[in-house]
């Protein structure tokens, strides 16, 4: 199935990540020159199934691209790797190729160099691309969900949300650029045993404001936050007195429903407000409303996945490999998180038909995916076609210190606070580095404004780019279409390796998509703004000639393109001036 992502024809969609399509092509320069070496009787046959890695060398002066093809079939042919080595390249036809030479090094690597076809490519790739440049097709269009944040709605929003919704909403960006058809839910806990308690603990907290506190008992394992004591007051300010005479469950009801449509429409304000937005609020009281989650509990009922204990409701999850099993219905008659998550997710993967599903989780759920998993094929899913981002926790510091509580609020620091007190781009930049790793984030350096910053670091090559251009544009002097450029112009080191940064985005994506990582966008974001920043500080391109400064400003502007497009990913703004 053809991917609809972007419009360019399907050529240009497939030779979008050059680094991918050369590397392939270096295989079939292998594959033909060892046929042709069969044919001549310089090496024997066996060898036609042999695959050898390709990498691009850390230092470029081994090559742009190594294989160790020879070594792989130095068993099958029953030779040393180096005589192998010699008979292949003896038979290597490079012309009409991406690289213009191949060399012998070491005990039998055979090194590849690019030729100036391949570095013209790459321009006219992002050139035609433009502000798409990066998209690949690996994901076909399958369905994919990313489920994050899903804060429940009976308090305000953590630190740990924060994380959470920056790497939910890039790895649901990097999915739509490789090409899944991407879908982004925020699954809301509305029901069950903590909502009659947030419910009771803001009647509490009603009468206590009218009454004073010794009128009403505060519920055991209520919600004593103060945003709890905020909404008593804005319910007031809506109600008045009214509801002191209202019987019981209504009040408790109206509560109910007042507050959580509150706390949603102000985690949407503050997710909207951190550019994160969802296609989908599910509600999980639509599983007990439509009898999913009965109609869920009793397929393992039935399937004999259950026992009673106590009173409760059990899964045997330890028949299945489990470390412990898991309450599905307490004896009270409340389901239990886990009971909702198995009907939610059947309602994910049978109802609505999605191909894969990701679930981005803090730390603390880490031996809940696992026994998540065990139980998804009682229910008809295939376990493999679920995956957890599991994310690790957060410490704020500046200046060295932990940071706890806001400077506004002199509370815990929330979502909004932390958006009060630095840009929404480094809040999202920040929290878009490796899932797995603890965070520190350095509120001093996050408002920073020089190179220590690797917002402002990546912001500044951005819009130095753009002033670059507007400047000669102002002289005269508008960017080149790649094929008027003259590329013998721009055969340095650093412009080289300008362009072979440019080039990796489409696999960088492909990389990051693999492996449920968005991190690696934030680290080559970076590395893109290095190499540009390299390059500008050696090569001049005002008061060069017309041929040179052509082919940088073009090199330059196809480096700006690539930069806005990692930018977009990250959900960060590209700014044209600073």
């Amino acid at each position: 199935m053809e991917s609809a992502l972007y419009n360019e024809t399907p050529e240009v969609c497939a030779m979008s990540n050059l680094i991918e399509v050369a590397k392939n092509q270096i295989s079939d320069l292998i594959a033909a020159a060892y046929k042709r070496a069969v044919a001549e009787n310089t090496l024997p046959p066996g060898g036609e199934t042999v695959i050898g890695t390709i990498d691009i060398p850390r230092d470029a002066n081994n090559g742009d691209y190594a294989t160790a093809w020879a070594m792989a079939a130095a068993r099958p042919l029953g030779q040393p790797p180096r005589k192998i080595a010699e008979a292949l390249t003896a038979q290597l036809d490079l012309a009409d190729s991406y690289f213009a030479e191949a060399e012998i090094a070491g005990p039998g690597f055979i090194n590849f160099r690019l030729a100036a076809r391949w570095y013209r490519e790459v321009l006219q790739t992002v050139e035609t691309m433009g502000k798409d440049y990066g998209r690949i097709n690996v994901g076909q269009n399958q369905k994919v969900m990313v489920e994050f944040v899903s804060a429940n709605p009976t308090g305000t929003m953590t630190i740990g949300n924060a994380r959470g919704g920056v790497l939910g909403d890039t790895m649901a960006s990097v999915l739509d650029w490789a090409g899944y058809d991407v879908f982004r839910e925020f699954y809301v806990n509305d029901a069950g045993n903590q909502v009659e308690l947030f419910a009771q603990s803001l009647e509490a907290r009603y009468i206590q404001l009218i009454k004073g506190e010794d009128a009403a008992v505060f519920p055991e394992n209520g919600y004593h936050g103060e945003d709890i004591r905020d909404l008593a007051k804005c319910f007031y300010d809506q109600h008045g007195e009214t509801y002191l005479d209202i019987p019981e469950a209504q009040r408790r009801a109206d509560m109910m429903t007042f507050g959580l449509e509150y706390n949603i429409a102000k985690m949407a304000a503050d997710l909207e407000r951190y550019g994160i937005t969802y296609d989908n609020w599910f509600k999980e009281s639509e599983l007990y409303d439509s009898g999913y989650l009965e109609e869920t509990i009793q397929l393992l009922i039935d399937g004999g996945h259950t026992y009673e204990k106590d009173g409760a409701l059990w899964l045997n999850l330890m028949d299945l490999g489990a470390e412990k099993d898991d309450v599905l219905r307490r004896r009270g008659g409340h389901y239990t998180y886990f009971a909702a998550d198995i009907a939610y997710h059947r309602d994910k993967f049978i109802k609505r038909g999605f191909d894969r599903v990701i679930d981005v989780w803090g730390a603390d759920h880490h031996g809940h995916a696992i026994r998540f998993k065990k139980i998804l094929p009682a229910v008809g899913i295939d376990p493999e076609r679920l995956d957890f981002l599991i994310m690790q926790l957060v410490r704020l510091t500046r200046d060295g210190e932990t940071v706890r509580v806001s400077k506004r609020t002199g509370k815990s620091i929330t979502l909004a606070d932390l958006l009060d007190e630095i840009p929404k781009d480094a809040a999202r930049f920040f929290f878009s580095t490796r899932p797995d790793t603890h965070l520190e984030f350095d509120l001093g350096l996050a408002v920073r404004q020089d190179s220590e910053n690797p917002v402002y670091y990546i912001h500044y090559a951005h819009a130095r780019i753009c002033t670059l251009v507007k400047a000669l544009a102002e002289e005269g002097e508008i960017v080149p279409a790649a094929a008027d450029v003259d590329l013998t112009q721009v055969t340095g080191a650093d412009e080289q390796s300008l362009i072979k940064a440019i080039a990796r985005l489409p696999e960088e994506i492909r990389i990051a998509a693999r492996d449920y990582d968005p991190s690696k966008i934030n680290r080559y974001a970076q590395e893109l703004a290095a190499a540009f920043h390299g390059f500008y500080s050696h090569c001049r391109i005002k008061g060069e000639t017309r041929e040179v400064l052509r082919a940088r400003l073009k090199l330059a502007d196809t480096a700006r393109c690539a930069i806005a497009c990692c930018l977009d990913i990250l959900g960060v703004s590209a700014p044209e001036r600073m």
